[in-house]
């Protein structure tokens, strides 16, 4: 500044230049701080006195009253260097601030997408390690309420190392309080979360000679915060899934109870009185009599066998242990199985199949499953429609999907029950008077699922109900199709 004041010698007026010399002092404020901001303010009182205070090119002065003068630029320099530097460092701390804020919201953001524990332990010292450059070591509860490493991003320290962190860890564990221990050089802070302590953080700043902040420690306990909340929130769901299974595990458990002890006396009722009829009245009976205590056996053993296949497909389906072995599936032959499966207990009622008369239809899936799933429905239609009444199953393609219904005449469901029939022991009101478990539709909606496919139940047009079952559909080369074709004919 005084280079380039000095050329216009006294054309300036002294006010005016001692003013300009601030320009340097706010200049070095702003970017530099207060401290270079003072000492621009001396060099500058200096220089105006040196070259431009009468007499010139002498620290002396002519004059007492320039030393007011020099006293007043100081004072102003020093009150205006500090104000810069200040704002300096207020701008500086609510960048910061608003920095943490952002990281925080996206990091809580994140999180909270985030349903297991490793993967979010992962997901946040990732996070945390490049925004604050630390490293993390995090301790967790076990079943035993000790602590025990659940995670580290730094190199894992010795066995001395080692020992000495987890004892301070669970020290802080147990005492709940953020600490900096001579005993190791991280910052200990607990997971705390609703009362509720689920661990320890230990932050190892990088740069060990500045340490870690006011500011950075605030963060740091502010994300200890948010980790502790999404620990917490992983470990409630798992707390509310395990008792859901729980309940789940009861329920099913007490419905079997009562199917077994329900559902099995009746037909057992039927064979020991029919077998004990057999064998203590042999001469009483004509031949034709003994048959029908015969088929009586019969119909109670596949009745029994029907409920013992339902219960060990839903515990499988309930428990994921049920697997598809898929095979190419001709669906005029699973109608024709199934047919011939209800056959037996089908009744007086009447079963009538419509099948399309062009190649046959293919679907690829497990053909056991798919009977079980047809036995099932055309089993459910039979139980609830009236003696002489008319069951149809018909098969029709679509451009993606095998569609097949079935039909009855039965007794029929209430608006609000056609959703409802495939869930789990669900029964209608208008069904209580005939026996039954409530696992049968939902057997099949397991098994249809687990092809791709999805079974719905809407009113008839007369009387009952049709369920459809659509199933995805794969066409087949011409070559293929003709082949199966040929089998057909020939057979």
């Amino acid at each position: 500044m005084t280079f380039v004041l000095k050329p216009f010698g006294l054309a300036f007026d002294l006010v005016n230049i001692a003013i300009i010399y601030l320009l340097p002092v706010l200049f070095n404020a702003v970017y530099g701080g207060l401290r270079p901001a003072l000492y621009s303010a001396i060099l500058g009182v200096l220089a105006f006195d040196f070259f431009f205070v009468p007499p010139v090119a002498s620290f002396a002065v002519s004059d007492l009253r320039y030393l007011v003068s020099f006293g007043v630029y100081l004072a102003v320099a020093t009150l205006t260097a500090s104000l810069a530097a200040r704002l300096k460092r207020q701008v500086h701390y609510s960048k910061q601030k608003e920095a943490h804020t952002a990281a925080l919201y996206a990091l809580s953001k994140q999180m909270s997408a985030i349903a297991d524990i490793d993967s979010m332990l992962d997901h946040f010292s990732l996070q945390v390690s490049q925004t604050l450059e630390t490293e993390i070591a995090i301790y967790l509860t076990n079943n035993r309420n000790n602590l025990v490493l659940a995670h580290r991003t730094a190199e894992h320290p010795d066995d001395s190392q080692k020992n000495a962190e987890l004892s301070v860890a669970q020290r802080m564990f147990e005492h709940g309080e953020t600490a900096d221990l001579n005993e190791s050089p991280g910052n200990f802070i607990p997971l705390r979360a609703e009362k509720r302590i689920y661990g320890v953080m230990v932050f190892y700043p990088k740069q060990t000679l500045n340490g870690i902040s006011t500011e950075q420690m605030q963060l740091l306990e502010a994300l200890a915060g948010l980790a502790a909340s999404a620990i917490a929130r992983v470990k409630l769901a798992e707390e509310a899934k395990i008792a859901h299974l729980t309940a789940e595990s009861e329920r099913l458990r007490t419905a079997i109870l009562n199917s077994v002890s329900h559902e099995l006396r009746t037909p057992l009722a039927a064979i020991i009185g029919s077998a004990t009829g057999l064998i203590e009245g042999e001469h009483l009976f004509s031949s034709e009599d003994r048959m029908e205590l015969l088929f009586t056996i019969r119909d109670g053993a596949l009745r029994m066998n029907r409920l013992v296949i339902n219960l060990l497909s839903m515990v499988q389906l309930e428990s994921g242990m049920l697997r598809l072995r898929k095979n190419w599936c001709d669906v005029e032959d699973l109608i024709g199985v199934t047919l011939t499966q209800v056959k037996d207990f089908q009744q007086h009622r009447k079963l009538r199949a419509e099948l399309p008369d062009d190649d046959p239809i293919i679907v690829l899936g497990d053909e056991v499953l798919l009977e079980q799933m047809l036995v099932n429905v055309v089993s459910n239609a039979i139980k609830y429609s009236p003696d002489y009444s008319e069951i149809v199953l018909s098969v029709q393609t679509e451009e993606d999907d095998v569609v097949i219904s079935v039909s009855d005449k039965g007794i029929g469901l209430e608006e609000d029950e056609h959703d409802r029939i495939f869930e789990k022991f669900y029964r209608s009101a208008a069904a209580k008077q005939i026996t039954g478990t409530g696992l049968g539709l939902a057997i099949c909606k397991g098994i249809v699922e687990l092809h791709g496919g999805t079974i719905s139940a809407k009113p008839n047009e007369q009387r009952g109900t049709i369920i459809t079952i659509m199933l995805p559909f794969n066409k087949q080369d011409d070559k293929y199709a003709t082949f199966l074709r040929k089998g057909h004919l020939e057979s």
